[in-house]
């Protein structure tokens, strides 16, 4: 039996970093070299390799299969995007037939079956898709999804694989047309399709590629974001093939349950840029051991991206300090700013500098949204980091409530502009209203400052909390929540209700595996003291189990969700208690 080996680092091509015309061209050029994609089990070994010149050749037959359906030009194709390569062949397949990929959550949370068939099936008719695939892990979820649709075909790759290769002369995707559906998180509305064309995701990628982190030839990519956020499908699959650069990938679930894997991967294969949310690095910190941290390398790593989701210097602090001895540098760090409706990125802080961590007075931001730098104790101030400059394509301004530009250093809405801002969420004109201007200025629905031309970014701007008139970023006081005994790093959501008619309160819904009343009663103790000293308001705590809090299909916390789920338990607790209250009053 052949031992497989990994797509080499360096190409024996010229690095080409060009203004294609579309991402068939990024790949047929690719194609010459021998780079590609590298996938690995749930155990750390190396099960498929999938270099750039295979995936042309095996794209090609798909889409000569794909358009043996007869399906029309620009037809949607629905792919369910696990870490496997039958994504990346699909997905290509869809460039070379004229067809347009969209990437499908593969992520279900445990008893959330029904919830994730209903996501799936509303996605798919809300792009119009024509065909849809699925891994064989998730066949039978997608048979659900798809009862009943007008479909062309839905089934897994070794039914595709049965069809006949249409006679046809491929027509590539131009310039103008989509290149792919890429769904929002969906953080605070159901997630919606944004429309990529080929030159805007062209255009993004060059410059993450130039500007943002600058690749080179020495360069090796490894992941275990999931293909269905824009972070994994742009970051990990489209900027390395622009560089025609190697990537290895870990499956996202391999990724949560044995997260030192990604170190290992890393190390082994000398990776230089790897990303995660805030929260992979803490989990990787938790659950490093000594012995491990004795057989890492990890000098390589030059970019240690962090993004999609406000970013906590604490945990990348305590993750830099556990594996200094292994050659990892802090200075490695790299606070990014993006989302979907840009392609992927638009800002990214200096390259070797680190964390840049703005301190300021806790009390006149919320008073008057001014980010008053301060050197106060923890109790009166915040800390932001900086995302950096945007990149050059890029322009941006903080508006008011009133859409008056705001001065530095003053909290307001981030509007964004430039050739990377998507046409629009496809076919969906009233949301695309709401946050795109016509003369192309896009409300981010983030609220940040800027410091000269850095961009510091503090909260959705539905998620703000206000109080008595005082705007409080329902991160801080997650934060705070989470550094109390009992309480799991991450399983705390923030946000406010307005209950009988009364004022706005704001609600801790916080999970814990904690059983023991006593011990329940301290937590609640403890949290409440803790905000009342940093923030002086009163909480409401609602203690629950952990899995409790809803999750977008990127792992986001929905905090809009959490919201309404909050409300549904305390309007059927009233219902229960009235219905006790009636039964006791019943002759027995």
């Amino acid at each position: 039996m052949n031992q497989l080996s990994p797509t080499p680092a360096n190409t024996n091509l010229p690095v080409k970093i060009a203004p294609y015309t579309n991402l068939v061209d990024a790949l047929e050029y690719a194609a010459q070299g021998d780079t590609g994609f590298n996938f690995y089990d749930g155990r750390g070994h190396l099960s498929v390799v999938l270099p750039y010149s295979e995936l042309r050749d095996e794209a090609r037959i798909i889409a000569r299969r794909l358009l043996s359906l007869g399906c029309e030009r620009g037809a949607r194709v629905g792919i369910i995007a696990e870490t496997e390569p039958m994504f990346h062949r699909f997905f290509f397949a869809c460039q070379y037939a004229g067809l347009i990929p969209v990437a499908l959550p593969a992520g279900i949370q445990l008893g959330a079956h029904g919830a994730y068939v209903s996501q799936v099936r509303r996605m798919l008719k809300s792009c119009g898709a024509s065909i849809v695939v699925a891994p064989d892990t998730h066949a039978n979820f997608m048979a659900e999804a798809v009862e009943g649709l007008d479909l062309l075909m839905a089934g897994k790759q070794s039914d595709f694989d049965a069809l006949p290769e249409a006679d046809v002369e491929f027509v590539p995707l131009g310039a103008d047309d989509p290149a792919y559906l890429q769904y929002t998180s969906g953080s605070t509305s159901f997630p919606r399709g944004v429309e990529v064309t080929q030159k805007t995701v062209l255009n993004n990628l060059m410059e993450i590629a130039r500007y943002g982190l600058k690749l080179n030839s020495e360069d090796r990519f490894v992941s275990w974001l999931p293909f269905y956020h824009d972070m994994g499908l742009v970051g990990f699959i489209l900027v390395p093939l622009i560089g025609q650069l190697s990537v290895d990938y870990l499956g996202s679930r391999t990724f949560a349950m044995r997260p030192r894997l990604w170190l290992k991967i890393l190390s082994d294969n000398g990776g230089t840029i790897s990303s995660a949310p805030t929260f992979g690095y803490a989990l990787c910190a938790k659950r490093l051991r000594p012995s491990d941290v004795e057989t890492y390398d990890l000098s390589h790593w030059r970019a240690a991206c962090v993004g999609a989701e406000r970013i906590n210097p604490e945990p990348l602090q305590e993750f830099a300090e556990i594996l200094e001895p292994c050659g990892f540098d802090q200075n490695a760090f790299v606070a990014c700013y993006g989302m979907a409706e840009c392609v992927l990125a638009t800002s990214f802080a200096p390259l070797g500098e680190g964390l840049s961590v703005d301190v300021v007075d806790r009390k006149i931001m919320a008073d008057t949204g001014e980010a008053r730098p301060s050197s106060g104790d923890a109790i009166s101030t915040s800390a932001y980091v900086d995302c950096g400059k945007l990149l050059p394509g890029f322009e941006f301004c903080v508006l008011d409530d009133n859409g008056v530009e705001l001065a530095n250093r003053h909290c307001g809405h981030i509007y964004l502009k430039g050739p990377s801002v998507m046409r629009g969420y496809f076919h969906d004109e009233k949301s695309t209203s709401e946050v795109l201007s016509e003369d192309g200025w896009l409300n981010t629905g983030d609220i940040g400052y800027r410091i000269d031309n850095h961009l510091v970014i503090t909260s959705r701007s539905k998620d703000v909390i206000i109080i008595k008139g005082r705007n409080i970023w329902p991160y801080d006081l997650e934060v705070l929540a989470q550094q109390t005994g009992g309480v799991k790093l991450g399983g705390v959501a923030a946000f406010s209700v307005s209950l009988d008619g009364n004022e706005e309160q704001a609600v801790l819904v916080v999970e814990t595996k904690e059983k023991d009343a006593d011990k329940r009663v301290h937590i609640i103790e403890d949290i409440s003291r803790s905000i009342h000293a940093h923030f002086g308001i009163n909480v409401r705590i609602d203690l629950t189990p952990r899995g409790t809090l809803p999750r977008t299909s990127s792992g986001k916390l929905s905090r809009s969700q959490s919201k309404q789920d909050y409300l549904a338990r305390k309007t059927l607790s009233k219902v229960e208690k009235s219905a006790a209250q009636v039964g006791d009053k019943l002759p027995a």
